[in-house]
């Protein structure tokens, strides 16, 4: 089951990554990404929130997506310290996926469907961490 869940873990951190990429690609291209579904990613893609120290936040998602897959495909092998840094990665970005929802919705009054749908990946790796918390635990013999 640990591994099931770890190469699960690895599968949404690339369907993370392509996400990341493709905001980055469009941001550094200038152009305007398609938004049918929430109409607001305009707005929050060129707001001031859009970046840190210069570098679009899609950015700083293709590395942690990056990071998080190769340390749950990593872990499906056996090495439980990968494991162990993979939750510690997957907490800080569902807790910075929570902060960037309540900038959307507070400060720029606008959400971006593809910003909501990184914080799905970053709830849904979280998630997997920890329900395998549960399954590491020996099981209770009757």
């Amino acid at each position: 089951m640990r591994r099931y869940l770890r190469y699960a873990a690895s599968v949404v951190g690339l369907l993370g990554l392509t996400d990341s990429i493709y905001l980055t690609i469009h941001h550094y291209n200038a152009t305007e990404v398609p938004c049918g579904i929430t109409g607001g990613c305009e707005q929050v893609l060129t707001s001031s929130y859009a970046e840190i120290a210069g570098l679009p936040l899609g950015v700083y998602g293709a590395i942690a997506y990056f990071t998080a897959f190769a340390l749950a495909f990593l872990s499906a092998y056996g090495n439980e310290l990968t494991w162990k840094l993979f939750g510690i990665l997957a907490t800080i970005m569902a807790a910075a996926s929570c902060w960037f929802i309540f900038v959307q919705a507070y400060y720029i009054h606008a959400y971006c469907q593809y910003c909501l749908g990184s914080a799905l990946t970053s709830f849904t790796l979280f998630v997997l961490f920890l329900i395998s918390l549960g399954t590491n635990r020996p099981q209770d013999v009757a």
